[in-house]
Parts: structure tokens; sequence; C-alpha cells
């Protein structure tokens, strides 16, 4: 087909995206109408969400700004607050600034005011004047607007009593601004030419994905993954929760007892992959334990610390009352269980049998079925999240031999399925075992282990040992190395976007990824380098081992903050030469998390490119750029990330490519949080072009060539 043809087509697929969230540019959409939320009472809708021990009426008559009525509000102490929330929240109270009004009364009051989405806040703190009626004014931009407000509170920040003051005429609306004026941006360059290198399509998986989501994404890989998946029964479909939930058996949701195996949680998840194309990372079981069969006749959870057993707990489960979390109610940890009381001992026998229905159900890792293998799930946290069977810290010699012994079987099992290992939980877990961690106080100074085995740290030493075990049985029984990751300077798995600093920060620590500069704002205080730090090891102690992080999360998918977050760590993924990676905790299909994968993924339903190309930016923590070009029609991609709060012009210079006049764009941003916008065409020479980026955006810009011509070889991404 001519080139000029696949152009056109290209635009006329452009409109046809709307089952995608896309649009065409358009102007920003009108200021919402106000929204009253109390006026002489609360607004419809509106409920009482106060905490503590708060005294407030919503009808006091003590002192009034407008109207018959307001809100006498006293604190008792304890940080408590009162608090007007919405379980429904109305549409048009997608506005950008909360106003009331104040009155201290005596005056001299603490007050913290917030304002909460359900998935960021804005807060104020006010100190009150007497017998004043003050309006407060509290922009809603933290919480990346529109977003529907979820509740307002006024907070107690103290932990003692405070004297009464007055709230009215609380009101949502929005306040028109100037549009900012563009400020300079940094210089930004790709060159097409360089730094070329495969990108592998696995690094864009997900644990647990939502199907229509995985569907529209052409999702490479999804996982089975977390802690209730190291014991997980393919044969009962039953899973302990370990120390997520009181140690507890618990059946799969659907699956009918009277067919298991078939029809297993597992098998819906594999199935679902299998609709949407998806190729499924399993986790199998190395930790000796799987859940016992329910005794027939049973309707009581078998857990872990029976209370009736093992005495009474610091907590037990509301809705079965007999299963407790294993802590007495002393706060010492219950020792000497039976792990027998809800698991059976296993064997690589269990794990191979598993295979071997799966294969004969699906097909082998060659034949379209399981292709992927984790080898269990952060084993170093064992003996906290399993101890009901695992109470031994895992050691350096306990985690390879049952590394050998395992994936030596699954190979046996399936030679051409592909293993991940040692999935560690973070950072300390690189370079100590638990037994290092076990003495408690600080153990660094002295890790016994780790200077059992050369003072090498694990990550080395393992690699190290599974490379000995190919040398001696000339089989490679590990294909990936597999750390988990996630940001310590904040909670990064939490849904809230966090206060602006965190969110600042959320931006900042994708550095964590690849800056051997940045010295991480943690506990870990040093710098993570985490993919230039996994290549190198793999490099000098395994070398032909893949890299894969298969959980990983910066949070916040409901927000824009979030977005562009995961945005930047996709780029960086590709840019760095990643294998596989799997998010945690996947946003839901209408989030603005899943339009970051959009733009990589789906957004012409071709995809941002297979082969990474060298893009740099003067300063990456205003303006990120990567860039790729595409084996399905030559084109460029280039994706622009405006992490800052304000617009940024920026000029693009290009080299290695000669590109046709203009190019596709297309927009996510704070603006636009639940489509995306195709833009009008960006001109383009070739020596780059200019563009506006606005503020907390994803731009992508897709450049065709001005004549197809195989200037470079197809990059297929080969797995180990």
């Amino acid at each position: 087909m001519p080139f000029v043809n696949r152009f056109l087509i290209l635009f006329a697929l452009a409109a046809q995206f709307a089952g995608l969230g896309m649009a065409p540019a358009s102007p920003s959409a009108p200021a919402a109408a106000a929204l009253s939320i109390y006026a002489d009472a609360r607004g419809a809708g509106w409920d009482d969400w106060s905490w503590g021990g708060v005294t407030h009426n919503f009808s006091s008559t003590a002192k009034v700004h407008n109207g018959s009525a307001a809100i006498s509000v006293q604190f008792a102490g304890n940080w408590d607050g009162m608090q007007i929330g919405s379980n429904n929240p109305p549409t048009t109270a997608a506005a950008n600034t909360l106003e009331f009004w104040i009155n201290g009364g005596s005056g001299g009051q603490a007050v913290r005011v917030s304002a909460s989405s359900g998935c960021a806040s804005a807060s104020q703190d006010l100190t009150l004047s007497a017998n004043t009626w003050v309006k407060v004014s509290l922009s809603l931009a933290e919480l990346g607007t529109p977003a529907p407000i979820q509740s307002v509170s006024w907070a107690n920040p103290t932990n003692h009593s405070q004297a009464v003051f007055y709230v009215d005429d609380v009101t949502l609306t929005s306040v028109a601004a100037a549009p900012a004026a563009a400020q300079a941006g940094p210089a930004l360059s790709v060159d097409a030419g360089a730094g070329r290198h495969a990108i592998s399509p696995y690094i864009y998986g997900l644990n647990f994905p939502d199907e229509s989501l995985a569907a529209e994404l052409r999702l490479p890989v999804q996982r089975w993954g977390g802690n209730s998946t190291t014991r997980y029964n393919y044969l009962n479909d039953i899973s302990n929760r370990a120390s997520d939930w009181y140690f507890e058996n618990i059946p799969g949701d659907q699956s009918d007892p009277a067919n298991l195996p078939d029809g297993s949680d597992a098998d819906r998840f594999i199935e679902q992959g299998i609709r949407t194309g998806t190729q499924t990372l399993l986790t199998l079981p190395l930790i000796g334990w799987t859940p016992k069969n329910q005794p027939q006749g049973s309707t009581g959870r078998i857990c872990g610390f029976s209370v009736s057993k093992y005495g009474a707990q610091q907590s037990t489960d509301q809705w079965a009352p007999d299963c407790g979390n294993g802590v007495a109610t002393n706060g010492s940890n219950i020792t000497g269980n039976n792990p027998l009381d809800t698991s059976v001992a296993i064997t690589p026998a269990f794990v191979q049998s598993w295979m071997m229905y799966l294969a004969s159900k699906y097909g082998s890792a060659a034949n379209g079925g399981v292709r992927f293998y984790d080898l269990d799930n952060e084993p170093m946290l064992w003996n906290s999240t399993h101890r009901d069977v695992h109470p031994n810290p895992t050691s350096y010699d306990e985690l390879r031999d049952r590394t050998y012994a395992y994936a030596s079987a699954i190979k046996a099992t399936d030679p051409n399925a592909l293993t991940l290992g040692p999935v560690l939980w973070g950072w300390t877990a690189y370079f100590y075992s638990a037994l290092d961690e076990a003495p408690g106080g600080a153990w660094w100074n002295n890790p016994l282990d780790r200077k059992a085995h050369g003072n090498t740290p694990f990550v080395e030493w393992y690699l190290q040992q599974m490379q000995a075990y190919q040398q001696q049985h000339g089989v490679r029984i590990l294909d990936y190395l597999d750390l988990h990751y996630y940001p310590q300077s904040f909670d990064s798995v939490s849904d809230s976007a966090g206060d602006a600093a965190t969110q600042q920060m959320r931006l900042r620590s994708t550095r964590s990824l690849w800056d051997p500069t940045y010295v991480d704002e943690s506990w870990i205080g040093e710098a993570v380098d985490l993919l230039p730090r996994m290549q190198d090891w793999v490099n000098t102690d395994y070398p032909g081992t893949g890299t894969a992080i298969s959980e990983y999360s910066w949070g916040a998918m409901c927000h824009i903050n979030g977005a562009l977050a995961e945005a930047d760590v996709l780029g960086i993924f590709g840019q760095q030469g990643l294998g596989l990676a799997t998010l945690w905790g996947p946003p839901q299909p209408n989030e603005p998390g899943a339009y970051a994968f959009r733009m990589y993924r789906s957004v012409d339903g071709t995809g941002f490119g297979e082969v990474a190309t060298q893009a740099s930016s003067a300063n990456r923590d205003q303006l990120a750029v990567y860039s790729a070009l595409r084996e399905a029609d030559g084109s460029l991609t280039i994706l622009v990330i405006n992490k800052s709060s304000t617009p940024l012009s920026s000029t693009l210079s290009l080299n290695g490519f000669d590109p046709a006049a203009s190019a596709l764009a297309y927009r996510s941003s704070s603006d636009h949080l639940n489509s995306i916008v195709s833009l009008p065409a960006q001109p383009v020479t070739s020596s780059g072009f200019q563009a506006t980026y606005p503020a907390s955006s994803i731009t992508l810009f897709v450049i065709p060539p001005a004549q197809r011509h195989n200037s470079y070889l197809p990059m297929i991404f080969l797995t180990p």
C-alpha cells in the first residue's frame, strides 16, 4: 500500500476511537455552577461523617452569616473533626474552589479544613479571628480537576479541646482564572539513528487486570501473583491468605467443587488471558505447603491461628471469629502452632502435576499455554507473611536449594517454560536474607548469613548459584532476574495522590529507576539506580538472564499525578531495556492511570513501537521524553510528559529520521481525565518542531517517514 494512503487511513482511524475514550480537541468545558453543601441545612445527598468527640449542630442560630442557621462546632480533643460527605458526589461538583464563611466566636482556634475527592485531598490550616465572619477560598487544584468532591472537613489539628466556632454558606464553585501563559521549557532531543535497542512488549503488563482493559490494551502479559499465590492449591481451588487475612484458607470465587480442578480461579485467569491474547505469568509455590481440603460438612473457616486452639488474640476475623491474627493479647507472636491445621506438605512433584494439567488443557509453553512462571512470591518475607507454616527466616542456602529443586522440576516438565526469580520484596532483600535480619537491632552491621557466604549481596550470590547449576547440569533453570520495587519515600500503593509535596515526590522518585545521582528520599538514603544495577548484576554474575519487575507501583491510578508517574515509568522501562514488568494494583478502565497505558498501547491501534531510540531532555523533572520506531508503518513515535504545574513550550531537535511534513498528535491531561484528545496535526521539519505542553499532560506524536524505507532492521524482542 502506498504510504500516502496509509497516512490518510491513520487520520480516518483517529476519528473512530470513541470506544477508547478518544475525542477531538475542544475548548475547556464551561465553569460548573456553584453547588451548595450547606446553606441553613446540608444539601441533598450530603451526610454527617464527623468523627471523634466533636460537638456540632447543623441548625445553630447563635451566629449566622446568611439565612437562618449556621453550623456550630466545638472540638473535644483527640484530633476530632466535623465532616460533611457524600457517597454519590453530584457530577456538578467538578469545581476548582471550596468557599465557606467561618466565625471564631471567642477566637484563636486552630482548624484544618480539607476537601477530598476520595483520591486526593487539598487542605489549609486556619487560625480563627474572634467574632468576625471571614470568607475562606480553598483551591482544589491538587485534586486533579475536574474531580467530584466526596467530603469536606474541619478538623482539630491538636489533641486538646477548643472553643466553639461557626461555619456557614459552604459552596463548591468554579472560580474563573486567566489561562496560564506557557513558560520556556527544557530543550528536547530525539536521535532516531542512535541508541537503538528492542523494547520488550512484556513491560506493559498488569497483575490481575480488568478483562475489558486487557483486551483494549492488547495486554502482553498478566500476572497471577501476591501472597495468596504462595499457598494456592489448584486441585481444590483454595488459597491461604496468610497474614493478609488471618491466615485463612479461602475457596475460589466461582468454582464448582464437583468439577475441580477444572474451572478453578487459576483456570479462569488463564482463560481470560487466552481471550485477550495475553500471556500469563503464573506463580508456582516453592514454600513446601499448600492448603488442605475443607473437611466434608464443615462450614467454618480453616485458619492458622484458631482462637479455640491457641488462645485469645489481638484481632479476629469478624466473619470467622475463631480465626485470629496470630498475635497474643500481650503483643507477642504465637509460636509452635501446627502447619497441618491449614496445609499439607508438598514437593516439586506437586508443581509438575499442576503444569502437566495445564499443558493438557491449554498446551505447553511453546504451544499457546502458560509461558512464564514466577518462583513463588517474596520468599524473604515468608517468616512474616506465612509464619504459620514457615516461621523460620529464609536463608541464602534455603532459597538456593528450593530454587534448584523446583526450577529444575519446571524445566524437566516443560523445557520451553520461562522462570523468574527470586521474586524479592524490595531493597533490603536485594542484599541480605531474612536470616540476616532475624536478630533485629542494627543487624546490618553484622549480617551473619551474608558473611557466611563471602559477604556477597544476596542477589549477586543467587545469580552466581544459578550459573553454577547450569555449568554443572547443562540446564538454565533461571530465565529472568525478578525483583519487586515500591518507592519507599511515600505510600506508593495508596489510591490517594496525597498532598502537593507527595505528588511532587511521586514524580521525582521515578529517577530511582535509572539515575545514579538521585539519592532516594526515604530510609534507603542512597542511590537505588535499579534498572542499571539489575543489568550490571546480570552481566557480571549470570550473563544472558533477562530482567523483570513483576510487582511495582507508584500509586494514585485515580489521579492525573499517578498517570504521569506511570507514563514516565513505562517510558523508563523501554528506554532502559527491561524485559518484563507487571503493575500491582492496576487501574480501572475509566481511571487516569489506564490512559497512561493507552498512550503506549492503543492510541491508534498500533502501539508505541518496537525499537527504542535516543531521547533526552535538559530537565526530566519538567519534561520527560521517550521515542521509538514502529515496524508496522515506519513511523517515529515521541511521547512527552509535562510533570510541571504550568504549560511549557519547548523545541525538540530531531536527527536520524526523514519525517513527513506533519505528525498525528494525541494527548491525555488533567483537562481531559477520561479521554485521549486527538490534536491538530503537528508541523514537523527535518530539524524538529516547537510545541507547547499543557500542565500535567502526556502527549504522543506519531511522525510518519517522508518515504518508507528499510532504514533499520526489524528488532523482535527475544526472551532469554
